[in-house]
């Protein structure tokens, strides 16, 4: 029984991945010729105001690690929007019994739910080529979502999401 409970923890816990960060981005651009960046000009974030604010200083903070400096007249333009879900469980381990006699049969299944559903959160991260208004680079983060977290684990989780979303920018050439 023990060793059961083992396996049904550990298979739950893969189901708690928390951040999923994907990339895509135009394989035939010059990364070395873009220096400068700012946020798009009606950022509409989907987030509070005070949450847009978290994760800007947090995309601001990675981008000026990275050697990028925010200008009024920049080479790419960031926009970032979100969208707010309820997932559905994922996976569920079933228990049954049956028995039979003679021409008679019977069974009884019970499924319980191995990841539990909640909220989670896409953020896309658009960085758009400002003088010819095209899309170079894609950052999408899949996040669990925490609608009763406090101020400072909102901040700590924006940072995580900022640096995992640009840990692979600009991409290799």
């Amino acid at each position: 029984m023990k060793k059961l409970f083992c396996l049904l923890l550990g298979l739950g816990s893969l189901g708690c991945s928390s951040l999923q960060v994907h990339h895509d981005y135009d394989q035939g651009v010059d990364w070395s010729a873009y220096g400068t960046y700012n946020f798009y000009p009606d950022l509409e974030t989907g987030l509070s105001e005070l949450d847009t604010r978290r994760l800007l200083d947090a995309v601001d903070n990675v981008l000026r690690e990275k050697g990028y400096q925010q200008s009024e007249e920049p080479d790419l333009l960031l926009n970032i929007f979100s969208e707010t879900y309820h997932e559905a469980p994922r996976s569920s381990v079933g228990v049954g019994m049956g028995g039979t006699g003679g021409n008679i049969g019977g069974g009884v299944s019970v499924g319980i739910p191995v990841s539990g559903s909640g909220l989670q959160r896409v953020i896309t991260f658009d960085l758009i080529d400002q003088a010819s208004n095209s899309l170079r680079w894609q950052g999408i983060c899949t996040d669990r979502y925490s609608e009763g977290a406090s101020p400072e684990q909102r901040e700590d989780r924006f940072r995580q999401i900022a640096m995992r979303v640009f840990a692979k920018f600009p991409p290799p050439r």
